[in-house]
């Protein structure tokens, strides 16, 4: 889950490099033009072309390259390399393998029994600020990559401003993960269409619109369809999208345990005694209780979700990112029935408030998660200047639209994709479907505009499913909280050992306040939980944290 920063000048002789890796392939293309840097007054310029120079620097296919890389999420593995299609091709064309290591759902396990064996794998893909990362980063264990900013310039050209991802030592240990300067993310509601025009096309905007709405559902349909899909509960998902409708700038981060706080008057308080939250849980707690929401919402899995969203026998889903899933869907459900599919709505809200000022995801500038090299690394270097290509320009037009040649050729005066007569939108959104477990070091700031440059110009129902709802609906309804990064503890602190018993207990908290039978028991479940989140030392960790949070703030404004 989820400020403005001010662009560095752009290092144009990584351009040369690319020309050189592109000749080598046998193809001629023109490389990319450097991005347009803005100034303080916000005018565009770009740098005077440079002398390139690639000695000593590694350059795509030029000689193998191979690592091996693990996702550190519970129940998500990588997929293999080569079963991606940007994986297949830089397999075969340009000698980059990837060994992805499987954990199998046991990934807590898999990591410990990793670092205490020393036998960690070249490069790991998770949470930044992650406190098992903190631990290798201590012992020693990570890589740094201030030394290879300048001479791989895409990370530092299209993030500007990393400070804010420096560890306390003050060196860069993170490569991260759909940065941006602009609103982004995919967080909110999307409606199965067939299911909505047969219920007549009722209103769907306030919570009682959404109440009402799930009612008819499970009225016609019964068990054969969920009315309300919150994908994966333990990590608030759709629940805690449904939670941001009850208050005005309520944050769904609020709900993540990297931050598991309300702000209120310069301090972090409880989340479980903030009258928002008490609201929706209780809103929440009838929706499940009348089988209004998928009762394994708490236990299913990532596949278990994607077949009932591929068979559309979900009415509403939620969540962080449904727009995967749905992107994947819709294709899928209209070849069968032209009727059907799926489409977004404008984030609910609770009467009386403001539609405007309810925000169902978050972004920061820096992403969500982030890549870390460590030691066992044979060639960090190597590792580094792959990922620097992969989030550049061409790296990224490759996992959104292919090889270069058949769906784009070249780059324009912007720097953004040719594309060709050829370009083919069903096959670019498998492309980019079969490759989104892999993009793991994705810039927002550069493929957000080149993937609306060939929509921009189609008529609504011929553009791309995702990025037609990401401009028009999720998009605009992102709140920025770049202002709550770097709120985790040492996990050896005092408040790191407090973190790890909270968020233990709250997930339990939650859960039982979700099947709460009662308004009553939910405040009586809420009014324990937060005295024994105290006990844990809860209090502390709210101080600490409110402590790095105005810190971060002081950052911001530019007053450290």
């Amino acid at each position: 889950m989820r400020k403005t920063k001010k662009p560095l000048l752009v290092l144009v002789s990584l351009l040369l490099i690319m020309v050189t890796a592109l000749a080598g392939c046998g193809k001629s293309a023109a490389p990319a033009p450097a991005p347009p840097a803005a100034n303080n007054d916000g005018e565009k310029k770009t740098d005077p072309p440079a002398e390139g120079n690639r000695d000593g620097k590694w350059v795509l296919g030029e000689k193998p390259l191979e690592f091996s890389a693990y996702s550190h999420y519970e129940n998500s593995d990588f997929p293999k390399w080569e079963s991606t299609p940007v994986g297949k091709y830089l397999s075969e064309e340009k000698q980059v393998k990837i060994n992805m290591i499987a954990a199998a759902g046991a990934h807590t396990q898999k990591l410990s029994a990793m670092m205490a064996s020393d036998d960690l794998p070249d490069m790991i893909w998770t949470d930044k600020n992650h406190p098992d990362l903190e631990r290798l980063r201590k012992e020693g264990k990570l890589v740094a990559y201030d030394d290879y900013l300048d001479k791989y310039p895409n990370l530092k050209t299209w993030m500007g401003d990393l400070n804010m991802l420096r560890s306390d030592d003050g060196k860069l240990y993170m490569f991260p993960n759909w940065y941006s300067s602009n609103p982004y993310g995919n967080a909110g509601y999307v409606v199965n269409k067939k299911i909505y025009k047969e219920l007549g096309e009722p209103p769907l905007e306030t919570t009682d619109d959404l109440y009402d709405y799930l009612v008819k559902v499970k009225d016609k349909y019964g068990s054969s369809i969920i009315p309300f899909e919150p994908h994966r509960a333990q990590e608030r998902q759709g629940l805690g999208v449904l939670y941001t409708a009850f208050g005005e700038g309520a944050s769904y981060t609020n709900l993540n345990a990297s931050l598991l706080a309300v702000p209120k008057d310069g301090k972090l308080t409880s989340v479980l005694t903030d009258p928002v939250f008490r609201e929706a849980q209780k809103y929440i707690a009838k929706l499940y209780r009348e089988k209004l929401i998928s009762q394994d919402a708490f236990n299913q899995t990532e596949d278990q979700i994607l077949e009932k969203v591929m068979t559309g026998r979900v009415a509403v889903f939620a969540g962080a990112s449904p727009t995967t899933m749905a992107g994947e869907a819709h294709p899928e459900l209209i070849k069968q029935d032209p009727d059907g599919g799926y489409f977004m709505i404008w984030p609910i809200h609770k009467p009386g408030l403001d539609k405007n000022k309810i925000y169902p995801g978050t972004y920061t500038s820096f992403g969500w998660n982030a890549a870390y090299i460590t030691t066992a690394a044979e060639d960090p270097e190597a590792i580094f200047a792959f990922l620097d290509w992969y989030t550049g320009p061409e790296g990224m037009n490759v996992q959104f639209f292919g090889p270069e040649g058949k769906n784009w050729d070249g780059f324009d005066e912007d720097g953004k994709p040719n594309f060709t007569e050829n370009y083919d939108p069903a096959e670019v959104a498998e492309i980019q479907s079969k490759n989104e477990p892999v993009m793991f070091v994705g810039n927002t700031s550069y493929i957000d505009p080149a993937k609306y440059k060939y929509m921009e110009n189609l008529p609504f129902e011929e553009q791309d499913w995702r990025t037609r709802y990401q401009q028009t609906i999720t998009w605009p309804t992102q709140l920025n909280v770049t202002e709550f990064v770097n709120l985790n503890p040492a996990p050896d602190s005092d408040e790191g050992i407090i973190k790890a018993s909270v968020d233990e207990l709250f997930l339990e908290i939650y859960a039982k306040s979700v099947m709460a039978k009662s308004d009553e028991e939910v405040d009586k479940i809420l009014d324990q939980g937060n005295k024994d989140l105290m006990d844990l030392g809860y209090g502390q960790l709210l101080e600490w944290r409110t402590i790095k949070w105005q810190e971060n703030l002081a950052k911001l404004n530019g007053k450290k």
